[in-house]
């Protein structure tokens, strides 16, 4: 890892993973258990080139990094779009990560079309409601849909995917019914789906999706739900083998 100097309102994180760092701005949205979810959910291989929509601080390219070929990731956020930049440079990682300032609703001028083994995406969770807009500001406008839709999401992965390729989404489980139709609509077909619970008993509030283009309806595998917190709020074994750490005897 290479030396830097934080600025304002920024920290350093250990993200446990290679001895690899991320920088965070505490004014700007900073990842969560979503984020790292996603990075483990898809079995990804050496050859793989992976494409993320909406990168933010870049921590799932830094995490996947070591497991396949190559990873871009575009951000429409300026300032996040260099913060990840600097990420990679912090953590030696420019031959293998290649983040991009852009849009992803024009993907078509960013990247050409199929050229992707696997696309991920931590997107807006929320519809805007009317009305909405001028109460929401910061972190929580990150949450909502301002600047792509679900649609959105789902067309830019398929752009990218080539036939075969698997597409990996966290999202909201009241939305489940929304998604399948939106990737059916674009040749995707969902085919492993886990909720994620914040402690046993409670009702989901997350969920990892995986689809894959060109395939047949039908075929769900759906996991054993997974469980964030134990009753006393500490994090469950299989939540501290994701982050790398060893449970307690």
């Amino acid at each position: 890892m290479r030396e830097v100097r934080l600025g304002e309102h920024e920290r350093l994180d250990d993200l446990m993973k290679s001895g690899r760092h991320i920088i965070q701005n505490t004014q700007e949205f900073c990842f969560s258990l979503d984020a790292v979810l996603l990075a483990h959910f898809l079995s990804l291989k050496s050859r793989q080139k992976v494409l993320e929509l909406g990168t933010g601080t870049g921590v799932i390219p830094l995490l996947i990094a070591d497991e396949v070929a190559r990873v871009d990731a575009v951000e429409l956020n300026p300032v996040m779009a260099e913060l990840a930049s600097r990420n990679v440079w912090l953590n030696e990682l420019e031959e293998k990560i290649f983040v991009r300032e852009g849009d992803y609703r024009a993907i078509r001028e960013l990247y050409k079309p199929e050229s992707f083994d696997v696309v991920l995406a931590n997107p807006p969770y929320r519809p805007v409601g009317e009305g909405q807009a001028n109460k929401l500001s910061g972190v929580a406008r990150a949450r909502h849909e301002f600047t792509a839709t679900l649609q959105d999401v789902v067309a830019a992965a398929r752009y990218g995917l080539r036939f075969g390729g698997h597409f990996g989404m966290v999202h909201l489980p009241e939305r489940l019914g929304e998604i399948i139709v939106a990737l059916h609509e674009k040749q995707m077909e969902v085919k492993r789906l886990q909720m994620v619970q914040p402690k046993a008993g409670k009702a989901p509030n997350m969920m990892l999706i995986e689809a894959v283009v060109g395939a047949s309806p039908g075929g769900l595998k759906v996991l054993p739900p997974l469980i964030v917190h134990q009753d006393d709020g500490s994090y469950t074994d299989e939540i501290l083998q994701i982050y790398g750490i060893k449970p307690s005897p």
